[in-house]
Formats: C-alpha cells, structure tokens, sequence
C-alpha cells in the first residue's frame, strides 16, 4: 500500500492568491493520490505555527514571510516549496508568476490601446522583491520603446481611517498631475482599486483620461470597483498545482532547482478600466469601438468601413499608424481572446466556441487559432483550462 503523505499547507485563505493556489495544489492530488494536509485557515501574514517544531510530516508548501518563518522551516528538516518568494536568504526552491512577463503582458496591453505616458503604482521599494521585479521591468520595457514611466509608492497598510485618506489625497494629488491621457500599471488590484478610487477623488474620468490596471486578476476586486478593474491573470492555480508537482518530486528524493521557477501569466483580462484607444483618431477610435463591440458577431472589414464611412484604404492606412496592424488582424485579435477566454473558463463545444468567437466554422477556427498559437484548441484547452 502506497503510504499516505502528510503535508503541511501555510497558504493564506483570506485572499483570492492564496485561495487559487490551494485549488491548484487541491487538483494535483487528486490527479495523482491522497495526501494528508496540516493546514488551518489564516490570513496573509502568517508565521509558522509552534507545533511545527515537533510536527513529523513529509513535506510543507509554504508563502515564507519572514526570516523567523524561514528559520523555523528549515529545523523541521523535510522539503519545502516556498510560495512568496520575498526572503532572499532562504534555499528553498520557490514557484511564482514571471514578473517580467507579467510587465510585459501589462505594457503591450496599454502600448496597444495608444498611450504615450505611463505611471506606476507600487509598494515601497524593498517590501517585496517580487513587486520591485514588477514594477523595474515595466519602466525598462517601456524606456526600451522610448517612454518615460513616472512611479509612486504607496503602503499596503496605512494607519487607520485618516492614515488611509491622506494616502488616498496623496495619491490622487500624484494622478492629477500626470500628463493626459495616462495609462498606470498598479503592482496588484489592491492598489489598483485605490487608484480608481484617487481617480475619482481627482476627478478624472476612467478609462479617458486615465487607464489602470492591475495584477491578480481578483474577480471580487475587480468587479467591485468603479469601473470594473482590467487586470493580468498570474495563473495562480497553475502555480500552485506546479508547487505540489515539485514539492512530490523532492519528496521522491530529486534535487531541488537552483533558481526559483517563474511561470508565464494567462493574458489580461479586460474590464472597463482599459477599455479604450488613447488616439486623436476619431475615425479609428469609432472603429475600434465597433469592433470590439461586434467582432465575435462575425463582422469583416466591410462591416467597419460602412460603419465609419471612410475608405478602406484610408482606413487601413490609418490603422497601420495608430495600432500597426489592419483592421483585419484587430478583428481577429479580438475573435482570438474570446476564444482562449471561452476555452480556458467553460467546457462549451469547439463548435459552440467558434460560433460565439465570431468564426465561421470549427475548421476555419481550428486553422486560425493553430497559426496563432502554435496549439489546437484543444491543446490550449487542456494545458490552461480551470483546474
């Protein structure tokens, strides 16, 4: 009989990251055999609880807080995955999203909507070195495209009531002054939200004058704001299936990895916060408008033409300025994530899926989406769908 591991779980459950993370480490065992779990349900600043100094276990997945937290970990001697990533002297092999990806996803994301200036809203430099990452690698992205990014730091937790409307009129001060229309990347949707809210008490409008976005993709988060908050998808569920992957292979005696494994983020999710072309176009921005409104109603170019009532050869020379791409590729961007969307969160039909992208047939879809990504539906489906 195969012996039962026994698995210490120190993930927070207070938060959407943490939940997702124990969903994907959830669907690793029940894809591959019973585990035994230590775990209590806690918030995100945990510290390793007193009886894991006497606790005979096999394993532990951890979000390592503190130096304290690493101290205790590394005497319970049994291998551990560490979740956060955020102390730097600890040889725990970790897992987490690519933060230079997950930048990069954010820059092109607002590059392509036509934005010229650029903001940041972030934690304080040296709270968390993954943050840092994040923030570093969206200002070198775009000073590599010739754009300058203005940063803020703002504090997760400011001193109570006044604490926090002070930090919000800071922050609100900051955004008032930036250049028009602006587009700010937030570390992550807590502070993406608080950067609506600074918007609102600016009195700017979202997404026209300002765009956010955020990183998490915290559904509850992000539909609670005003406007819903576009946001990066960091596969958390991905990563914390990976986790139990590794942390089953170290059990069995393999070498932990030297460098921490960072896993690529899903794409962005777009909400109302983004959804906008920054461009003294107005016939492109009309035709954008229509054609995220209607292309996975099967529209084709003529569609736009009609609609805008300009040339098409006007127009497509006009796209090929604001966006660099025709407005053939726009259209097929857009068909092509709905479908990822519709592939990734539903179990509908490939059939179905193509219908409700805006594709005229399964094949047609099929042979598109395979030029696209280099995968069949079917392959992206399985490798990124729910777990």
């Amino acid at each position: 009989m195969r012996q039962v591991r026994r698995i210490a779980l120190l993930v927070e459950s207070s938060r959407n990251y943490g939940r997702g993370l124990l969903r994907g480490i959830s669907s690793y065992v029940r894809e591959h055999g019973y585990w035994s779990f230590f775990f209590q349900p806690q918030g995100l600043e945990i510290h390793a609880p007193q009886w894991l100094a006497r606790w005979e276990g096999d394993g532990i997945i951890a979000r390592v807080n503190d130096q304290q937290m690493a101290d205790l970990l590394s005497a319970v001697n049994v291998p551990v995955v560490d979740l956060r990533n955020s102390v730097t002297t600890t040889r725990f092999p970790g897992i987490g999203p690519d933060n230079h990806l997950v930048a990069r996803l954010a820059a092109d994301h607002l590059l392509e909507r036509g934005f010229r200036h650029f903001g940041f809203c972030g934690m304080p430099r040296g709270a968390y070195r993954y943050m840092d990452q994040r923030r570093d690698s969206f200002v070198e992205i775009l000073a590599d495209a010739e754009y300058r990014c203005s940063a803020f730091e703002l504090s997760a937790n400011p001193r109570g009531a006044r604490g926090w409307d002070n930090a919000q009129d800071r922050l609100a001060r900051w955004i008032a002054g930036l250049p028009k229309p602006v587009a700010v990347m937030a570390c992550n949707d807590d502070h993406g939200v608080r950067v609506l809210d600074a918007c609102q008490r600016a009195e700017v409008s979202v997404p026209e004058e300002v765009a956010v976005l955020g990183a998490d993709d915290d559904q509850t988060l992000c539909t609670l704001s005003t406007p819903p908050l576009s946001s990066v998808n960091l596969d958390v569920e991905g990563i914390g299936y990976a986790a139990a992957e590794l942390l089953d292979r170290l059990m069995g005696g393999e070498r932990p990895p030297e460098k921490t494994i960072e896993l690529p983020p899903r794409g962005v999710v777009t909400r109302q916060s983004t959804d906008i072309l920054a461009t003294d176009d107005n016939e492109v921005a009309m035709a954008l408008r229509f054609i995220r409104e209607h292309a996975c109603d099967g529209i084709r170019v003529g569609d736009v033409v009609r609609h805008v009532l300009i040339s098409r050869s006007s127009l497509e020379r006009r796209f090929k300025v604001v966006l660099g791409r025709t407005p053939s590729l726009e259209i097929q961007r857009i068909q092509m994530d709905r479908a990822k969307q519709l592939l990734s969160e539903t179990a509908l039909s490939l059939e179905t899926v193509a219908r409700r992208s805006g594709f005229g047939s399964r094949n047609y879809f099929s042979e598109v989406f395979h030029k696209s990504t280099g995968m069949t539906p079917g392959q992206y489906r399985r490798k990124y769908s729910e777990r």
